[in-house]
Order: structure tokens, then C-alpha cells, then sequence
């Protein structure tokens, strides 16, 4: 019997809009049979900027117990799926930064021949989605790895309207991802698994 194919799910929310979004990514990848693991990247922002927003604050407080993210987690994964809002059309920081850590893995050529996907939100319509996630796989190109997206592979994807990945607008962290951008997560879950394991049995027939 074939071993599970293992996702991580990496990602970084602060006010929870992002976390939701990896929730669905994460359900949908486990119901497609995955062996899943979500991780958070390191908070960078000072304690007292966090706590003048009561909804960072809370969610840094909701989701305490959510493990870390290490370049270990890369290293395990078949599949890797990373999210995070935009910041000017880039992804945050806190991402970034993890990111510039995988030096080591990428030398090795650890981080190459596995799948690759993405998720992103926004405060306001548009907002950089797109550019968000195409930066992502411009890292992504770097790492020799392979870029899964929806495209517009199921009928819903006209209505969410983003090729690249899954997006929502948030309206500055009032408005919940609704059932399109959770529905997108889940597409771009299940097919990054799909592919993700023809890929594993692939190298390894």
C-alpha cells in the first residue's frame, strides 16, 4: 500500500482571515486522503502593536496552540501550500521571512520536485491578490518545484475568479471567507494532493 502523500499547509493570518482560509485548505486536503500538517510562521510584530488591535490580539490568542513552522515541515511534504494576505502586492513579512530561511534545504536540492500552491487575502477588492500569489511562485520556480493552481477547472472558479489561487477580500478583517473562497481552497487542496501524489508514485515507480 502507498504511503500517504503528506501536505503542510504554512501560513500566516493576523487577524484570522488567512487561518480560516488554511482551515479549509487543510480539511479538504485530509478528506483527499492526505496526511496534513498546519503550520503558522513566526509572529514579527511587537506585542504592544498586536494588542492595539483586539482582533489580532484575540486571534494570536486563538490559535497559541498551532505549532510553528520549521524548514523540517518543508522537507517532510510532497505537497506544500503557503498562505498569507498581501502587503503592496507582496506576500507579509512574517512569510517572507520564513522563507529566507530555507537556504540550507534549497542548496540541497531538498525543496525541488515537490507540489507546490497558494492562498492569499485582501482588505479591499483586488488589492494585489494576484501579484501575491505569482511572487509566491516566482519562489516556487526558484525551489524546482511544481506550481498547481484552479485555473478554471470546475465551473465555480468563474464565479471566485482567480486562476492563481484561492482569494478573499476581507474588508480590513470584517468580512469572513465566504462559501466561493472556501470553495476555491478546497479546489486547489484537492487537485495539489491529486497531483501531488501521481507526482510521488511517478519518481518512485
Amino acid at each position: 500500500m502507498a504511503a500517504q502523500t503528506k501536505v503542510a499547509v504554512i501560513y500566516y493570518s493576523a487577524t484570522g482571515i488567512t487561518y480560516q482560509m488554511a482551515q479549509a485548505v487543510c480539511e479538504a486536503a485530509g478528506d483527499a486522503g492526505a496526511d496534513v500538517r498546519l503550520r503558522k510562521v513566526r509572529e514579527l510584530a511587537p506585542d504592544e502593536a498586536i494588542r492595539s488591535n483586539s482582533g489580532w490580539h484575540a486571534h494570536r490568542l486563538e490559535t497559541q496552540d498551532v505549532p510553528e513552522a520549521m524548514v523540517d515541515d518543508l522537507a517532510w511534504a510532497d505537497v506544500v501550500i503557503l498562505g498569507a494576505p498581501t502587503r503592496y502586492g507582496l506576500i507579509a513579512a512574517q512569510l517572507k521571512q520564513f522563507i529566507d530561511t530555507t537556504g540550507p534545504l534549497w542548496a540541497q536540492g531538498a525543496l525541488a520536485n515537490k507540489v507546490y500552491s497558494a492562498f492569499t487575502s485582501t482588505a479591499t477588492s483586488h488589492g494585489g491578490q494576484e501579484t501575491t500569489l505569482t511572487s509566491l511562485f516566482n519562489v516556487f520556480y526558484h525551489w524546482g518545484g511544481v506550481v498547481v493552481t484552479p485555473g478554471y477547472t470546475d465551473s465555480s472558479q468563474f464565479i471566485a475568479g482567480n486562476p492563481y489561487g484561492p482569494s478573499h477580500t476581507s474588508n480590513n478583517g470584517e468580512i469572513a471567507p465566504d462559501a466561493v473562497a472556501l470553495g476555491a481552497c478546497a479546489l486547489t487542496a484537492r487537485r495539489a494532493v491529486l497531483l501531488g501524489t501521481a507526482l510521488k508514485a511517478g519518481m518512485s515507480g
